[in-house]
């Protein structure tokens, strides 16, 4: 068994989870808790893309990326697997997508699976933090602007002009400036040829 195979005996999960209290409070118990953690799991696989509370947010992303995990590591024969996407996913045609959609799009990812933002807070009313749960890969426009593809930006337009018309200057100016030291180069070697034809005329009549 090589070290590749080694690799995948073990549950790698692509981000950090941080052991800490969950404010998690539920009327109905640790199991209407599962309850909501399913509903929100089955939620983010369906739409990709969902808007809640911050705690149940990052409880139910470590969920979803266990399972994601799941999922590639073992595939739709194994019976463990099979039956946890079936406990997780309320929604059975999220267990198809999982396994034929999500599977061969994670299955060479090297970071997490899910990423999560902080949600502006809704003034007024009471502050409660939001986030936004998503599945990497989505559909759905990017949260964060690129800031690598946005040069038709009119400042940026304008900026990329200023830095053309200033490029063109300096070329200009170095131009000019090489051609001032080939003329006074020029204007040298004229004056060494007219100085060493002087004393070669000279020469002959000193002879005589």
């Amino acid at each position: 068994m090589n070290q590749a195979d080694v690799s995948k005996l073990m549950t790698q999960l692509r981000f950090a989870v941080g052991q800490r209290h969950r404010k998690l409070r539920c009327p109905e118990g640790p199991e209407g808790r599962l309850l909501k953690l399913r509903k929100t799991v089955t939620g983010l696989f369906q739409n990709e893309r969902i808007e809640l509370f911050y705690p149940r947010a990052d409880e139910a992303r470590g969920y979803a990326e266990t399972l994601i995990n799941e999922a590639i590591r073992y595939g739709d024969c194994h019976k463990a697997t099979m039956e946890m996407a079936d406990y997780w996913l309320l929604n059975k045609q999220c267990v198809h997508k999982l396994f034929k959609v999500l599977v061969p799009r994670y299955q060479n990812f090297n970071v997490s699976y899910t990423r999560m933002y902080k949600a502006p807070r809704e003034y007024p009313g009471y502050y409660t933090k939001r986030a936004v749960l998503e599945l990497r890969g989505n559909p759905f426009p990017p949260l964060v602007p690129d800031k690598v593809q946005n040069r038709n930006f009119l400042h940026n337009v304008l900026l990329d002009e200023a830095k053309r018309a200033y490029r063109q200057e300096k070329y200009a100016e170095i131009a000019k400036n090489i051609k001032e030291s080939e003329k006074i180069n020029a204007a040298g070697v004229t004056t060494n040829k007219d100085e060493g034809g002087s004393s070669s005329e000279d020469e002959p009549e000193g002879k005589k």
